[in-house]
């Protein structure tokens, strides 16, 4: 289908000025620090080469801060942490106006939200109004107040996580929020050998702490994220599959000519948003893989993650149990892969 023009031409490190290897070498320290979470891991590191933002959702205590507080320490960045609440007020994230008597002016206190990696906890416990401040952020990369508008860090990525175990005092995320989230990850349990390991780290961990201070780590400069992302975007896609990747979106909006019955199940589709999304996260895991050219796998591995939360059930699916995820793999059997 045309991809294979880059079989014998991967990533190499004198074209890539050590991009690549770069970006191997921070996935290996994430992963020996978050185990058993390597999909994790691995969306962590394709939301910052696709400039997106990642929504988790996982039961309590699956590494869900400790992933992006490990990403955090290991790059050039500055990181925030927000636990989100009923009571939580737009101000306690973007930040608020202090006046000054000895001037006789009001000067601006940048919130949490201006930190370039932003750790949004349990994001569906605050109201509508904190919600809607944080998707400016998302979407415009900017925050206004008052009269004033304020542009966030050039690097900006906020994870934020989900509890699906407890829902009183939750409230659910819009669609319009939903579909700024570049991809939508669920993780489970670990398996015995991988809890195993947990806790042999978590010993380690405990008597390092008693021993000594931590040592420095090495941290990633922002400019090379930056260069990553370039490199990210000159992959080759052949035209075969990027029509390929676009009948898997359109498949979302009219699927009834795959399938009658699956087009009821669907009550919206995915927006040319997902179709953005799902390019670049496809170019992401290529070039995270060492290949300088993106292949249908690339497209099927990450389509789940950035569709589940785009392609939405109609009232009959929901009743027969169908959710996004169902959806999106129903439509990756029925669309033929080039």
């Amino acid at each position: 289908m045309g991809q294979n023009r880059a079989m014998d031409n991967p990533v190499t490190e004198a074209a890539d000025g050590g991009l690549h290897q770069a970006f191997v070498a921070l996935r290996e320290r994430l992963s020996a620090a978050i185990v058993g979470q390597s999909a994790l891991v691995e969306r962590l590191l394709i939301a910052l080469l696709a400039d997106g933002h990642l929504l988790v959702e996982g039961a309590p205590g699956l590494a869900k801060t400790t992933a992006i507080r490990t990403l955090a320490a290991h790059l050039d960045a500055e990181f925030a942490r927000v636990q989100f609440t009923p009571d939580l007020l737009p101000a306690d994230l973007t930040g608020t106006e202090v006046w000054r008597p000895q001037e006789g002016r009001f000067e601006f206190q940048p919130g949490p939200v201006f930190h370039s990696l932003l750790l949004a906890d349990e994001i569906n416990r605050a109201p509508a109004k904190v919600q809607s401040a944080l998707l400016e952020a998302m979407a415009e990369r900017q925050v206004t107040v008052g009269r004033r508008t304020y542009a966030l860090p050039r690097l900006f990525l906020v994870m934020a996580t989900q509890n699906p175990i407890e829902q009183e005092g939750t409230f659910p995320l819009p669609e319009a929020q939903l579909d700024r989230f570049l991809m939508h990850v669920r993780i489970g349990y670990p398996d015995a050998a991988v809890e195993g390991e947990i806790l042999r780290l978590a010993r380690e961990g405990a008597r390092q702490a008693l021993d000594a201070p931590p040592a420095p780590v090495e941290r990633m400069a922002q400019e090379q994220v930056f260069a990553a992302r370039a490199r990210v975007l000159d992959l080759y896609m052949a035209p075969p599959l990027e029509r390929y990747l676009i009948e898997l979106v359109l498949a979302s909006r009219d699927a009834g000519r795959y399938d009658p019955a699956l087009a009821r199940r669907i009550a919206w589709g995915a927006s040319p948003r997902g179709s953005i999304a799902l390019e670049r996260c496809a170019r992401a895991r290529a070039w995270l893989a060492g290949r300088d050219y993106v292949t249908p796998e690339d497209v099927r591995a990450v389509a789940p993650d950035v569709l589940r939360h785009r392609v939405l059930p109609s009232y009959e699916a929901l009743a027969e149990g169908w959710d996004g995820e169902r959806l999106v793999a129903a439509l990756l059997e029925k669309v033929p892969v080039p």
